[in-house]
């Protein structure tokens, strides 16, 4: 237990890192965050602190289509909170940058805010934000974002290539949907859009087209609903699609740096020289198609490499040695790895390999499971998508997470190696079933191509190539 003021917290600072750095599966912290400042940061105060501020909206359609709503297909609106929220009312005499969205046809959302452009006036707002309470000393609202979005406002399905997740529930719900690691080639990814450290999926995974993506019927979904007060953790590399299932919502956000995002940065990098060489020469004139509109960087071949040897000077700055530099290019797994089931009631064993060398022995530890009533796991779900029953613009309180203690059920038997050979079936297969219903197209797109050389398995390879070769 850990003293906070009055009240008694269920995880110390060290223990919560610790439960950060190691585990493997999604869960929701409970009773961390009732003395946070922020929890008070409602739209309707935000817009009385931001008195006035200019925010940058993406506007989507309420629709079931089977594509998923890419920030390249959506419409931009810059205004207030104090419009947004009017806007959000049903307020027929609104007017303003809002005037041509029917509120029953769109959604809006205010999504990837850093706070230090947000609150570039205001630093003091800051410490109203505590991940030093997880473990993280000094890390505050300076490494947050803020996502203000209204019923309906939706993240397509994505990866994040760097860190892990901490994400602070304010006001609303929101409705999380995740697949694992292993899952990556059911998800069918792409990055087209381009985002540095976003791969996305080319599923609306609330509405697949599962006659295009037949592999999506293996993936393993776990669905949490998340509420004010809770903090979830998403795993570095697990993918979600999050729905805003409440009229408001406030989330507050901070990626946590790992020891896998050097070898990430050079895969990035990678995939940013391809995507934009390839890209550029096909429409040097519309990038706006491809390129996210997060993206403001320039897009030059010459930018390009400069930044692909940056980050390949900083592994090799970090890591020192090149004994150390071959073991991490040829590691391809965490250094923790989850060899056994995780079930609440039993213990896991967790597998350390080295850092500097890849002998067969390893070190075992065995750790008490740290589920319980103030951390929850994500399980896997066996209920349809939300448009299989309705869509989320029905009312739906459904909590997809017990937190009745008493047993949360075992995850699926499933087996690293059977996954990893289901896993490479499904690369082969996914490029078939791409092409399902188009049987009359008998070229090879730029993003056909793209799909297969920025593909994350195989700019995995890649970065572990050229790192071994400028370590010799």
């Amino acid at each position: 237990m850990y003293h906070s003021g009055k009240h008694v917290k269920p995880f110390t600072p060290e223990k919560a890192k610790e439960i950060i750095m190691c585990l493997q599966q999604p869960a929701v912290f409970y009773n961390m965050v009732f003395d946070w400042p922020a929890q008070h940061w409602t739209a309707k105060h935000l817009s009385e602190v931001l008195h006035g501020k200019q925010i940058r909206f993406r506007m989507g359609t309420k629709s079931s289509d089977t594509a998923p709503q890419f920030e390249t297909t959506c419409n931009y609106v810059e205004a207030t909170l104090e419009e947004f929220l009017s806007w959000n009312c049903h307020q027929s005499s609104i007017s303003g940058a809002f005037r041509d969205y029917d509120h029953s046809k769109f959604w809006a959302y205010a999504d990837y805010k850093y706070f230090v452009s947000l609150f570039e006036d205001k630093t003091d707002i800051f410490q109203d934000v505590i991940w030093s309470d997880f473990g993280f000393p000094g890390r505050n609202g300076q490494e947050s974002t803020l996502w203000i979005g209204s019923l309906g406002a939706h993240t397509p399905c994505h990866l994040d290539t760097y860190g892990c997740n901490l994400v602070f529930q304010v006001q609303g719900r929101k409705r999380w949907h995740l697949f694992p690691p292993e899952d990556t080639p059911f998800l069918y990814p792409t990055r087209i859009p381009y985002e540095e450290s976003s791969v996305f999926s080319k599923i609306n995974v609330v509405n697949p087209d599962l006659k295009r993506f037949p592999q999506f019927r293996k993936a393993r979904r776990h669905m949490v609903t998340l509420s004010p007060g809770q903090v979830l953790f998403v795993p570095r590399h697990w993918w979600h699609y999050v729905e805003s299932i409440d009229p408001v919502t406030v989330s507050i956000n901070s990626w946590i740096e790992l020891e896998e995002d050097h070898q990430a940065r050079v895969e990035e990098a990678i995939t940013r020289m391809l995507v934009c060489a390839l890209k550029t020469a096909e429409n040097p004139h519309n990038t706006r198609a491809w390129l996210n509109p997060t993206e403001l960087e320039e897009t030059s071949h010459e930018v390009n490499c400069h930044y692909l040897n940056g980050a390949i000077s900083a592994f090799f700055n970090h890591y020192g040695t090149s004994e150390v530099v071959e073991t991490q290019a040829l590691r391809t797994n965490r250094e923790y790895t989850i060899k056994e089931e995780l079930n609440v009631h039993n213990h896991m064993e967790v597998e350390q390999i080295g850092s500097h060398n890849l002998s067969s022995e390893t070190v075992k530890q065995e750790a008490a499971s740290p589920f319980g009533l103030d951390l929850v796991p994500v399980i896997p779900s066996s209920q349809e998508p939300s448009s299989a029953r309705g869509g989320i613009f029905e009312n739906d309180g459904e909590e997809f997470v017990s937190k009745n203690g008493k047993s949360f059920g075992k995850l699926p038997n499933t087996k690293r190696q059977r996954m990893m050979s289901e896993s490479e079936n499904a690369v082969v297969e996914q490029v078939a079933s791409d092409r399902t219903g188009a049987l009359s197209q008998t070229f090879v797109s730029t993003d056909d191509l793209l799909d297969c050389l920025v593909n994350p398995q195989v700019t995995r390879i890649v970065a572990q190539l050229l790192i071994q070769g400028k370590s010799v």
